[in-house]
């Protein structure tokens, strides 16, 4: 990972306890300033390894950012990332604990669980292909240790990319029975759509932004494993999730998942 800057620990202690007492803080960017966005993945990665030394297990990895527009306002030209935890996963309709949560909302993706690693220089799309083991489809559940969701790009990766948990499916696809590009998707509340989208939202297809995070974990020196969990990129706009509401999430060729979320 990238060399730390002074404030990185004081602002990584700032973000885990506003998550273990989910009382949001003010914005981080401007703290982290002149440091960039190699800095803000330094205060990620403080955590990240305060995580793992507290015995929570990395399952995969996040990709965010994977919509242009999105890009073009936050004024960045690539995703960002942040790393899943096992205990981050929900069971498919199982209650979501809201009170873990501070202000959650759901996105519609699709997710990917590898077959085999994606280590080394040079990665292709075709080593992306043959790595995936199978499909899902997923909600993610983002949340911000961020008051009022007040981000920018440097903000939201020191926070790992606003990560809270997320939900899978459990009927695995193979990606040859899939069009990933066109496969449509819509969030339902109440019976009613309130988010729609498809694959080609995500970088054009949700596959480029795996390849994209693949050649990007290698390089900082912690590569994708076998068995770990790659959530994509939201399909669509994300919604607001309220306690006592579920969330049942359509992707074309995927089938449904949905997020319960307990009163």
């Amino acid at each position: 990972m990238s060399g730390a800057f002074p404030q990185a620990q004081s602002l990584a202690d700032r973000l885990s306890q506003a998550a273990e007492r989910r009382e949001p803080v003010e914005p981080v960017g401007a703290e982290i300033g002149d440091a960039g966005i190699d800095g803000a993945y330094a205060v990620q990665d403080i955590n990240t390894e305060r995580a793992l030394a507290a015995g929570r297990r990395l399952a995969g990895r996040k990709i965010g950012l994977t919509s242009v527009a999105v890009q073009r306002q936050l004024g960045v030209d690539q995703p960002d990332y942040g790393m899943l935890f096992a205990d981050m996963e929900v069971a498919d309709g199982a209650p979501v604990p809201f009170g873990k949560l501070i202000q959650p909302k759901i996105e519609a993706e699709i997710a990917f669980v590898l077959r085999a690693g994606l280590a080394g220089e040079h990665l292709t799309l075709a080593d992306v292909v043959s790595a995936v083991d199978y499909a899902l489809p997923a909600i993610e559940i983002v949340d911000s240790r961020i008051a009022n969701w007040r981000i920018g790009i440097l903000d939201t990766i020191a926070d790992n990319a606003s990560s809270g948990l997320y939900v899978l499916g459990s009927r695995p696809v193979s990606l040859r029975d899939l069009d990933l590009r066109l496969a449509g998707m819509v969030i339902e509340h109440r019976g009613e759509p309130v988010s729609v989208g498809c694959g080609a939202a995500c970088l054009g297809n949700p596959l480029n932004a795996v390849l994209w995070l693949a050649r990007t974990m290698a390089g900082v020196g912690r590569p994708l494993a076998a068995g770990d969990v790659v959530l994509s990129g939201a399909l669509g706009p994300m919604v607001a999730a309220k306690p006592g509401e579920t969330y049942e999430t359509r992707i074309e060729g995927l089938g449904t998942v949905a997020a319960r979320f307990a009163a």
